[in-house]
């Protein structure tokens, strides 16, 4: 008999910074009681932009034109829309719902702002990003996208027959998502009703971290409320999520990736001279361009 993951910590979300003018967000990790850069391994930075009413605006609203490299960005819009350039020439728009991986690998130039449309109206705002890391094995593949709509996820309907396990990356039971990932992890968004109730099963080693976007849960049999994280411990398989209301919750598990972590800046590779070789690499344009 499996047991239950017991849970670790609940985290209230940390005070809000802007990023560019565009992005308010609550960083959960790094930093707090997640400093320990591998605590979330494969996943590296949690940024949640929790729900904000933003004013039109003639300008749309972001952050401008910055580099990554070594690990994959992965965007996921609740409320409002996104839009984005690269240095390869590759646009697009994040709608509702929507969610955008990029694999920024051996580095690219990017600039992320709010959708003209939206900016011009202005509206409810709310989004989550993350960082996942790439393996050394990986760090120096080829940059790509891969843009995953509402409708493409995987949907498992639960029990009720109105609630549904949203599988991005990973897999749900049988029901699998469509995100191609460089190692083993799963991303859900669990949308319950009011009552509803569902299992998920995860290996005992995996980091595994729960983000209440909409709503209020009992999971494993605590209160958890919106905007909250819980992290679990590295122990059990077992996850019972209750939904007192209406809610979603974003859900991620994943296998550690046990390799030496240089962070810096939008920088994320094994060592430091790795760190150094990047931050060369786009200041001669190796990056390509970007207005």
């Amino acid at each position: 008999m499996k047991s239950l993951k017991t849970i670790e910590h609940i985290i209230t979300p940390p005070p809000p910074h802007m990023v560019g003018d565009g992005f308010r967000v609550h960083s959960f990790f790094p930093g707090g009681r997640l400093i320990d850069k591998k605590r979330m391994s494969p996943f590296f930075l949690l940024d949640y932009g929790a729900k904000i009413d933003f004013s039109p605006s003639p300008e749309p609203r972001g952050v401008g034109v910055h580099p990554h490299a070594g690990f994959e960005t992965v965007t996921i819009a609740y409320h409002g829309k996104i839009a984005h350039h690269d240095s390869a020439g590759n646009h697009g728009i994040i709608g509702e719902g929507d969610v955008q991986w990029m694999t920024a690998g051996s580095g690219l130039l990017h600039k992320e702002y709010h959708e003209e449309g939206f900016s011009k109206t202005g509206g409810l705002f709310q989004m989550v990003q993350l960082w996942v890391n790439l393996p050394a094995a990986y760090k120096k593949t080829n940059p790509k996208y891969q843009e995953i709509t509402h409708q493409q996820m995987g949907r498992h309907i639960l029990d009720d027959g109105q609630s549904f396990i949203e599988v991005i990356a990973g897999a749900y039971k049988e029901t699998q998502g469509p995100a191609f990932t460089f190692s083993p992890m799963q991303v859900y968004n669990a949308r319950l009703q009011q009552n509803a109730i569902s299992d998920l099963t995860f290996p005992a080693h995996y980091n595994t971290g729960m983000l209440v976007i909409e709503g209020n849960m009992e999971i494993n049999g605590s209160m958890v409320a919106t905007d909250h994280f819980v992290l679990f411990r590295n122990e059990g398989e077992e996850i019972q999520i209750k939904a007192t209301e209406n809610s979603i919750v974003l859900v991620l598990s994943g296998e550690p990736i046990n390799e030496p972590i240089a962070a810096y800046g939008p920088f994320l590779m094994n060592t430091w001279p790795e760190v150094e070789q990047a931050i060369r690499d786009a200041n001669a344009g190796k990056f390509g361009n970007l207005e």
